[in-house]
């Protein structure tokens, strides 16, 4: 198992799971920290999770051509939505990492994207979050359930959402490099 508890998570960061969680609602999961107060809890989105569902499905705002997947941002309350983007300009929208924002002015979105000042590259839809009551998050990080890293949060836009848990544990090197190439069945090995 990896020890990873010297990090801490924080607004955010990054969770890997570990190869071997067994739970289908994160097995092999990237999810992005948006909020993570110790006696509050915590929220986030799966980032690695596509839903069968476009965004077309659930609102009536955006043209064909912005059309997109909807990701599966966690388990709880699916009939939520849920976006972050690199719109630093969008009013209400809460810092996460350089050029990373979750969630804004939802009006003010969509004359963003009606005027063509949004590409689809720069936004991503979620239904549903992930979410952690106080304190239950660390204690699943000291069982080594997640892997925490402060520093991968710029880079999500840039690596395929297919391939992300595999491409952020190789970037991290050394012992997490070896578990990226942890076989999906090891019992096929």
């Amino acid at each position: 198992m990896t020890d990873n508890r010297e990090i801490k998570p924080q607004n955010g960061s990054i969770l890997i799971s570990e190869p071997y969680l067994g739970d289908p609602n994160f097995e092999r999961s990237v999810v992005l920290l948006c909020s993570h107060v110790e006696d509050e809890g915590s929220f986030g989105l799966v980032l690695n999770r596509a839903s069968n569902l476009n965004l077309s499905d659930v609102l009536d705002v955006f043209s064909d051509d912005f059309d997109m997947t909807l990701g599966i941002g966690g388990p709880v309350q699916y009939n939520t939505l849920h976006y972050i983007h690199r719109l630093p300009g969008l009013h209400q929208a809460v810092k996460l990492a350089q050029d990373v924002y979750w969630g804004g002015d939802f009006e003010m979105l969509r004359t963003m994207i009606d005027t063509g000042q949004v590409k689809k590259d720069d936004i991503r839809f979620f239904l549903g979050y992930s979410g952690w009551t106080p304190g239950q998050l660390q204690e699943e990080i000291d069982k080594n359930v997640w892997i925490v890293n402060n520093n991968a949060a710029n880079k999500l836009f840039n690596l395929d959402t297919e391939t992300l848990w595999r491409s952020i544990l190789r970037e991290m090197g050394g012992k997490f490099k070896v578990l990226s190439n942890y076989p999906d069945d090891p019992r096929l090995n």
